[in-house]
């Protein structure tokens, strides 16, 4: 695994994360990999797993481990009990960018990230590299730094790094990353699969099960409204009103498509750096019932958005790195679980389970024969 922003809340939970399962340390609780479903799936073993990555911070992973234990987001004395992978995986972390000062252009930027990923499976001797983007959000792509020309977000110079070094690519953020449009048709060309956009956590996991069930029951949604608050990195990056359109996209595509047309009501992010790495989110839905019966849903939704996350990155890896094995390329809609903004298949939440559980695995366990 290739994490970009691999030393982030997520990426520093997913190397923990992975080290205590693979030690039997804790369950595998959230990872829907290992429940029966995919019992006779291909799937690469958690333990076989081995980490790297792209960031532009210099925090040891070790030391961001303690961090995030003292701040309740992992449990105590795990960082000291996986020490070991964790300072494992950062000597594998690359200077990431671009970063002020730094004069390379855009082919020189992915050509070196690039090379950094050929090095990791040539120094490790890996089957695969699957990069996953856990980078926080960027704004869309826009003028580069002044110069006048164009450049790509730096999310999609990852992206395209990926390709060039033939690696499977999973988007876990709203950034840009294969969606540019100078990427699209190279992603389609390249023969590798590929997953995203933007992990379906908490208040869009919420979302894709509860308006297919108002769409179902023939409710009509007159309003659906809701407020984020969370800090840390992700807040601090949310409050950029551009990073934030950016994620509120997918959040308002998962009501329109299962309801047909998206409902009236505004949705907010607030940073609120007080929280760290915990997150609130709230909705309030105004339903027409029965002879204009008046209907209010109101959800709350409290977690830590890196806990919630690392276990669906996991499972995104070895899904998508026994998609490669089995021969797969393009988007891969099974995947769509994952997903607020999914590369095509079904909208609703229970669809996107029976699409992965059967339809996907069915493709793997066939690839396997």
């Amino acid at each position: 695994m290739w994490l970009i922003g691999a030393r982030g809340s997520v990426a520093t939970t997913v190397v923990a994360g992975c080290a205590a399962l693979a030690a039997g340390l804790h369950e595998p609780t959230g990872m829907v990999t290992e429940t029966a479903a995919f019992a006779d799936v291909p799937l690469p073993p958690l333990a076989s797993l081995v980490f790297g990555g792209h960031d532009i911070t210099s925090c040891p992973l070790p030391k961001r481990a303690e961090q995030l234990a003292a701040g309740g987001v992992l449990p105590h004395g795990l960082p000291r009990s996986v020490h070991a992978e964790l300072a494992a995986a950062d000597v594998e972390i690359r200077p990431g960018g671009p970063q002020p000062g730094d004069t390379r252009d855009d082919e020189a930027l992915t050509a070196a990230f690039a090379a950094d990923l050929r090095a990791f499976r040539r120094t490790h001797g890996l089957d695969r590299v699957v990069v996953i983007n856990v980078a926080s959000t960027e704004p869309g792509p826009g003028p580069g730094s002044g110069s006048g020309d164009d450049r790509l977000p730096a999310s999609s110079l990852y992206a395209l790094a990926a390709l060039r070094a033939g690696c499977p690519y999973v988007n876990f953020t709203p950034s840009t990353g294969l969606h540019h449009p100078l990427l699209r048709d190279m992603a389609r060309c390249s023969g590798l699969p590929y997953a995203g956009r933007d992990g379906k956590t908490g208040q869009t996991l919420l979302r894709s099960a509860l308006a297919p069930m108002l769409a179902q029951r023939a409710l009509n949604v007159r309003a659906w409204s809701g407020t984020n608050l969370l800090g840390g990195g992700d807040g601090a990056a949310l409050a950029d009103p551009a990073a934030a359109a950016a994620k509120n996209a997918g959040k308002a595509a998962v009501l329109r498509d299962t309801l047909g047309e998206l409902p009236s009501g505004e949705l907010h992010i607030d940073n609120v750096p007080a929280l760290g790495d915990w997150k609130t989110a709230w909705d309030h839905v105004a339903v027409d019932g029965f002879l204009g019966s008046r209907v209010i849903l109101q959800t709350i939704w409290q977690g830590c958005d890196s806990a919630l996350a690392a276990p669906l990155v996991l499972d995104l890896a070895r899904l998508v790195a026994a998609a490669h094995a089995a021969g797969l390329s393009g988007p891969l809609p099974g995947l769509g679980f994952y997903f607020k903004d999914p590369d095509n298949g079904p909208a609703a939440l229970s669809d996107q389970y029976t699409a992965l559980t059967t339809t996907f695995a069915t493709q793997l366990r066939e690839a396997q024969r």
